[in-house]
């Protein structure tokens, strides 16, 4: 039964790795790109829990936690750096301007 839960994590964990990067490959611009970026948290989280599930708690399993831990904290603060600095390469600043209010209405 172990070995199922593992091999489920692992999937689910890899699948969502894969398709993550597939997204940041084949979407066309910075802001369509960071969208794509979300599912490495998912992938980190369920690979650290396959090692767990696997190895128990252990010194192996405490680090994939952390590991997964830290992408989970991190992830958001990246990709709202890297959003701000598109938005600034692209517009100078990151001011919103009449002309982006008349684009979304």
């Amino acid at each position: 039964m172990r070995d199922v839960v593992v091999a489920v994590l692992l999937v689910i964990g890899v699948g969502a790795q894969v398709m993550g990067c597939l997204g940041v490959a084949l979407m066309r611009n910075a802001y369509d790109r960071l969208h794509y970026t979300g599912p490495s948290m998912l992938a980190g989280v369920a690979l650290a829990a396959a090692v767990l599930v696997r190895e128990g708690f252990s010194l192996v399993a405490d680090k994939g936690l952390l590991l997964a831990l830290v992408i989970a904290i991190t992830s958001p603060v990246i990709v709202q750096a890297i959003g701000r600095a598109a938005r600034t390469s692209q517009h100078g600043s990151l001011d919103t301007t009449a002309a982006d209010v008349e684009r979304v209405g």
